[in-house]
């Protein structure tokens, strides 16, 4: 049997990575609050890894564990309201 792809097949396919975006753009504006919070006193947070990375002569706080957790959390509520 051959499958007809319709004009509209890869919407679903694009929505999701949109959405995915979405929730990466505020786990990162959420990670950089977060961050500025705990590194400017001093600490690494344990396992959050707050690391104070320096770019350009400009120093900020960064964590992974923390964007990752601000993503999915992000994607979730994005989901929830679809």
């Amino acid at each position: 049997m051959h499958r007809r792809v319709h004009k509209g097949s890869l919407r679903p396919f694009v929505a999701r990575r949109l959405l995915m975006i979405k929730a990466a753009c505020f786990g990162t504006v959420l990670t950089a609050a977060v961050a500025l919070i705990l590194g400017s006193q001093g600490t690494s947070a344990g396992p959050l890894a707050v690391e104070s990375l320096h770019v350009a002569q400009v120093q900020f706080y960064w964590s992974w564990p923390i964007f990752a957790a601000g993503t999915g959390f992000s994607w979730g509520l994005i989901w929830l309201q679809r």
